[in-house]
C-alpha cells in the first residue's frame, strides 16, 4: 500500500440515452478529466480507466497531481473522478470535502490492501511471526529494519519508541522504496535475517517470498494495517454524465491483479495506459463485469466496441 494513499482520476461520459435533447451533455462529458498523484497503484488503474474510455470514443485526460490538488479540483469542478481514496490512510484529507458534501464515493474499487512490517518466510518460520518477537532475535537483525524514504517511516520509528516491544536501540534504515527492496533481494538471496515495510498490492508480493507480521495494530490497524481503495467524483457527476457513472459502478480490482499490473510500471518500465492495455489484454474476461450496462459515447454497446477497438 504504501503511498499508496492515494491516487486520482476523473471521468465522464455520455447518457445512455441518443435523444437529441441530450447533446449538450453528451458534449459535457465527452472529456473525462482525471488525476493521480504519482503512485504506482493508482497510475496503473488510472490507466486502465484511460484505455477503456478511450476505446468507449471518450477524451479521458489524466494529471499528476498532489492530493490536495485532487481535492480541491473536484470541488471547484475542474477534475471529474478520483480512483484513488485509500481509507483509512486518507481520511484526514478527505474529511473537508466530505463534509461540504463537494466529494463522493461511487464504490469501493479495491479491498484486501495492507501495509505493516513484513520477514522472509524463512525468517517467520524461525519464530519471528509478530511484532512482540522481534527483540528476540535483535543481533540477527543486527537491531536494524528497513524502511523507504525518509518521512515515510514514522510508524516503525513508533513502534522502535514503545517500550512494550523492547526494540530499545534499533534503528531504521531509510533509503528508497527501490533502495529497501533492493536490500531485501540481497538478504533473502543469502539467507539473512531482516524486517522491512511491507505493502499491498505492489509487485514485491510476487517477486520475494515473505509473510506479514501480527501485533501491529496499535500503529498500522486491525489486519495487517488492512485499507480499501474507493472511487470518489465531484458533487453531481454521477447524475450528469450516468454512462461514465455506470462504468465507475463496475470498476473494481483485487490485489493479486495490480501487483502484476504495477510490475509492469515497475520492473517492465512501460507507461500506466500501456499497463493497462496489457492488463485488460491479459484479462480480457474482466471485461463483461466492467462494461455491463454501459454504452459507448456514441450510444452503442460498450462490450463489443470495446473489444473491437483493442482487437481483443
Amino acid at each position: 500500500m504504501h503511498r499508496l494513499i492515494g491516487a486520482g482520476a476523473a471521468l465522464c461520459v455520455l447518457a445512455l440515452s441518443t435523444q437529441p435533447g441530450l447533446a449538450a451533455e453528451s458534449k459535457e462529458c465527452s472529456a473525462v478529466r482525471m488525476a493521480e498523484p504519482g503512485w504506482n497503484d493508482l497510475a496503473f488503474t488510472t490507466g486502465i480507466a484511460n484505455v477503456l474510455l478511450q476505446a468507449l470514443g471518450y477524451q479521458p485526460q489524466s494529471q499528476v497531481l498532489g492530493i490536495n490538488v485532487i481535492y480541491e479540483g473536484m470541488k471547484n469542478n475542474d477534475l471529474d473522478l478520483f480512483l484513488g481514496y485509500w481509507d483509512p490512510a486518507m481520511v484526514t484529507y478527505y474529511e473537508p470535502y466530505k463534509k461540504d458534501g463537494s466529494v463522493e464515493n461511487v464504490r469501493v474499487n479495491l479491498e484486501g490492501a495492507k501495509y505493516t512490517f513484513a520477514v522472509p518466510t524463512y525468517v517467520w518460520e524461525a519464530g519471528v511471526k509478530d511484532f512482540s518477537d522481534l527483540h528476540k532475535f535483535a543481533d540477527k537483525f543486527g537491531k536494524k529494519m528497513y524502511g523507504i524514504e525518509p518521512g515515510s517511516n514514522q510508524l516503525m520509528m513508533d513502534a522502535i519508541a514503545d517500550p512494550s516491544l523492547d526494540l530499545g536501540g534499533w534503528q531504521v534504515v531509510e533509503s528508497s522504496e527501490a533502495g529497501m527492496l533492493s536490500e531485501v533481494g540481497y538478504e533473502i538471496k543469502e539467507k539473512q535475517f531482516i524486517v522491512f515495510q511491507g505493502w499491498a498490492p505492489h509487485p514485491m508480493n510476487t517477486m520475494y517470498d515473505f509473510k506479514y507480521l501480527t501485533g501491529g495494530d496499535k500503529f498500522y490497524g486491525p489486519n495487517f494495517g488492512a485499507a480499501t481503495v474507493t472511487t470518489q467524483v465531484r458533487k453531481g457527476y454521477l447524475q450528469q454524465c450516468p454512462n461514465v457513472a455506470q462504468l465507475l459502478k463496475n470498476l473494481a480490482f483485487d490485489v493479486d491483479f495490480e501487483n502484476v499490473g504495477m510490475g509492469y510500471l515497475i520492473n517492465d518500465g512501460m507507461k500506466p495506459e500501456e499497463a493497462g492495455l496489457k492488463a485488460i489484454t491479459l484479462n480480457k474476461d474482466r471485461l463483461d463485469a466492467w462494461l455491463a450496462g454501459v454504452t459507448t459515447f456514441e450510444g452503442k454497446p460498450g462490450l463489443a466496441a470495446v473489444k473491437e477497438k483493442l482487437g481483443l
